[in-house]
């Protein structure tokens, strides 16, 4: 039977990221994925034009609704705009039993449009980090969280630590931006690392690669694999996503969720 997972994001209209891209990624790794709804987001490959937030009430519902009646061991977030959503997701996500939760702290889009209130980042650290059991941030995001530069492999071992502090059980730095060895990601367990080396594309069909990334790794997470296979069957998958990405759009494409179904 399919191990059902949640994802509790924004929706991206042009389906390259947000809750569109979580589901793809997700059934692509042979789970059912549900959607928990907390933003709308007005972009394309170009970038983002407009948001609106989703009233507390309705998320909420989202979640009891789920929650009421569908055995959930895994669940993932990626946007969660304002310190009130936040607050709203973490206090219902502490009343459940899940194994896994995989935080994607999405700052910025890729056009970069904030879609993190300034006076969310202490919500964060203090309510939903701690629920953790992997947090995925990018270099940037991983910057913002840790307050350091991060050019090299070392930068990004110090950062890993700073930011393990603030509760999370594991953190994935992702290199796809790193100056050193681009493409190498760096995982942390507060004792040790471990590097995960792959092969850095050269494309612009990067658009929500992040979005893939975090909820393939939610999917084999709830497949039963350890944290570090499920970052390895998930950095292989995105991989091929990235490779086989899609050239939609004037901007940035979106990954092919689906490359492994060709007509």
């Amino acid at each position: 039977m399919k191990k059902a997972v949640l994802t509790i994001a924004g929706s991206d209209s042009s389906g390259g990221a947000g809750i569109q891209a979580d589901i793809k990624a997700m059934s692509a790794n042979g789970v059912f994925a549900m959607s928990v709804l907390t933003s709308i987001t007005a972009q394309n490959t170009c970038g983002v034009s407009g948001v609106f937030h989703l009233p507390l009430s309705i998320i909420e519902t989202q979640l009891d609704a789920l929650f009421s009646d569908i055995p959930i061991t895994v669940a993932k977030t990626g946007m969660l705009a304002t310190s009130d959503i936040i607050t709203t997701v973490s206090r219902n996500l502490a009343k459940q039993h899940l194994e896994h939760l995989v935080v994607d702290p999405v700052m910025v889009a890729k056009g970069g449009y904030p879609l993190l209130e300034q006076d969310a980042m202490a919500t964060m650290k203090t309510a939903l980090l701690p629920q953790a059991s992997l947090l995925t941030p990018n270099i940037a995001e991983a910057e913002m969280l840790s307050g350091l530069s991060i050019k090299t492999l070392a930068n990004a071992r110090e950062a890993a630590k700073v930011i393990h502090q603030f509760g999370c059980k594991h953190v994935l730095i992702k290199g796809g931006h790193l100056l050193e060895q681009p493409g190498t990601d760096l995982l942390y367990d507060g004792r040790f690392f471990r590097m995960f080396k792959g092969e850095f594309i050269q494309t612009n069909t990067t658009h929500g690669t992040g979005c893939t990334l975090a909820s393939a790794i939610a999917a084999n997470l709830a497949k039963g694999k350890t944290i570090p296979d499920a970052i390895e069957a998930a950095k292989h998958y995105t991989t091929e996503a990235i490779r086989h990405g899609l050239a939609l759009g004037q901007g940035n494409g979106p990954t092919d969720h689906f490359y492994f179904l060709q007509s």
